[in-house]
């Protein structure tokens, strides 16, 4: 008899008692994978994580106490060689650029999880990412036509230093509240930079700027 493949052990994390059900007996079912432990919160997932040393951890992105997107980032601090793949029910570029920046393998759509999670995670284990194809070709196609353009470097020199502070820190999730503690300025002030740096960029949405200040390295 050939001799047995090492399983890999996965922890998941989410809130939803049924949906942690239904994915532990469908990971349950593949010869080569096991589920070690159940976490129903962020906290708990990076406590597990810790205790249990799984393989990969399947991870919610909205969960109470500490969300999915910060669990990520604090398993990888601490333990970089855990893999981590996102689960979410939204099809958003932001949490494409979220995942990846906190050290995220990928992410997988809960209502895709059943026909796509099993590749996504042989994928992952075997050193890769898993990015849907359309959310990638996209991606690509959105940055060549901007490089094209020369729209990027041209609009970015208009920015304010200050613009270009709160670009970041949009980017990088916080909410005007947040960004005026931390610039010791007002809700009504990062309101107004906020307006005169997306109409500078011609841009409109959350998306779009985290897009943007990827590709401008704002984020390494």
């Amino acid at each position: 008899m050939p001799p047995t493949l090492p399983k890999i052990r996965i922890l998941l994390s989410d809130d939803h008692a049924i949906l942690r059900s239904g994915l532990k007996m469908l990971l349950s079912a593949e010869p080569d994978m096991e589920v070690i432990g159940e976490a129903t919160d962020g906290e708990e997932a990076i406590a597990l994580a810790e205790q249990l040393q799984p393989d990969l951890v399947l991870m919610d992105v909205s969960m109470p106490r500490i969300n999915g997107i910060e669990a990520t980032a604090e398993i990888k601090r601490r333990m970089p060689h855990i893999k981590v793949l996102v689960l979410t029910m939204h099809e958003n570029e932001e949490y494409l650029f979220r995942t990846l920046k906190a050290g995220g393998s990928g992410y997988v759509l809960k209502k895709a999880a059943d026909t796509e999670l099993l590749d996504a995670i042989h994928q992952v284990m075997e050193g890769g990412a898993f990015l849907r194809p359309s959310v990638t070709k996209a991606l690509v196609q959105d940055y060549l036509e901007r490089v094209e353009t020369g729209e990027e470097t041209d609009s970015y020199g208009l920015l304010t230093e200050r613009e270009r502070e709160i670009l970041k820190l949009i980017a990088e999730g916080y909410t005007n509240q947040e960004m005026a503690k931390m610039l010791v300025i007002s809700v009504r002030t990062v309101e107004t930079h906020r307006a005169h740096l997306m109409d500078k960029l011609g841009m409109h949405t959350r998306s779009e700027l985290v897009k943007y200040a990827l590709r401008k390295g704002l984020l390494d």
